[in-house]
């Protein structure tokens, strides 16, 4: 895909899905096939990115939150209904992570990103 193509493809997903689009454009710029709002049978994961055989279900918080261990153990279960790699995006500086949701994100393997 073209640069050109990919630029208007982010900006496309930007204003149709707000922040969930964002982080989708930047997981389109790296190469990745993406899918916005899959449903699973655990529920719905915001983004389904795919390349080169690795899946992933990403999943992100936006606004002044707290996220606690719960939100990553329902990332890990969503990921693992569609055998997939659970990723948790938080957006911006708002979303503050506890130190018990960081040791159980270690604990079931769940990759937290922070995007800016």
């Amino acid at each position: 895909m073209s640069l050109a193509r990919i630029v208007f493809m982010q900006k496309k997903l930007s204003r149709k899905f707000g922040v969930v689009g964002k982080v989708a454009g930047r997981y389109l710029e790296a190469g990745y096939s993406i899918h916005v709002g899959f449903d699973t049978p655990e529920g719905r994961v915001d983004i389904v990115a795919k390349k080169e055989g690795q899946v992933l279900a990403i999943d992100v918080v936006d606004g002044s939150v707290r996220v606690g261990p719960d939100t990553v153990e329902a990332v890990a279960r969503k990921a693992r209904s569609i055998n997939a790699k659970p990723v948790l995006v938080l957006y911006g500086s708002g979303p503050k992570l506890t130190e018990e949701a960081k040791s159980r994100a270690k604990e079931l393997g769940v990759s937290i990103k922070r995007v800016r």
